[in-house]
């Protein structure tokens, strides 16, 4: 089978059929990702999550079996994943636990201080403006509140085969997240790495 570049390209943004087939892909592929990185999230009982760049919709689906106080909402700009990921949490919109709505991480349709967490998998590469993302995502979290970004790789060389095949990514180091999460406000960051090269930081507000 031979990848074409407008297929690779569903990683950022998905549509139509190689869409559909992108984010089902995405829910497998990345659940060992998702699961080391909420080792280091401590979760309350009754707690607000957004997860934003929500894909597929199955990180939703983990966070809200971690406990079943907990609210998750989610935010994504492709119409696919948005369908996706309401599909997949079909049950828990039903019962008022969950939403999931289409919109951009830079104007996030949410009042301030609305959300205890905020979480971000594999979507920061894709974020126009970091600066500006980041200085949203503080607006919607409460004072205390944490942000968490998990990515697959946190090494430009090593993740330049794929930044040179999809449009508009860019790879981020720990160091290089920390010092705009501090820019815009936030304390406390803490950077993790394992032996894959995944990354993940947390951030207090």
């Amino acid at each position: 089978m031979v990848i074409t570049v407008s297929f690779i390209d569903n990683t950022r943004n998905p549509t139509g059929s190689g869409g559909k087939i992108m984010v089902a892909a995405m829910n497998i592929g990345h659940r060992f990702l998702a699961g080391w990185g909420l080792e280091f999230l401590d979760i309350n009982d009754g707690a607000s999550i957004l997860d934003c760049g929500c894909g597929g919709g199955a990180n939703i689906k983990k966070l809200l079996g971690m406990n079943k106080s907990v609210r998750v909402n989610g935010v994504d700009y492709s119409e696919v994943s948005v369908a996706k990921a309401r599909a997949v949490n079909r049950a828990e919109i039903a019962g008022g636990r969950c939403e999931i709505v289409r919109a951009s991480v830079i104007e996030l349709p949410f009042t301030d201080a609305a959300y205890d967490i905020v979480t971000a998998f594999e979507t920061v590469y894709f974020w126009p403006d970091l600066w500006k993302s980041f200085g949203e995502i503080r607006r919607v979290l409460r004072n205390g509140g944490t942000f968490l970004i998990c990515n697959e790789c946190g090494d430009r060389v090593k993740g330049k085969k794929w930044t040179d095949k999809i449009t508009g990514m860019t790879i981020y180091d720990g160091n290089e997240l920390k010092n705009t999460l501090e820019e815009t406000g936030f304390r406390d960051i803490q950077i993790h790495e394992n032996g894959r090269g995944c990354l993940c930081v947390t951030a207090r507000n």
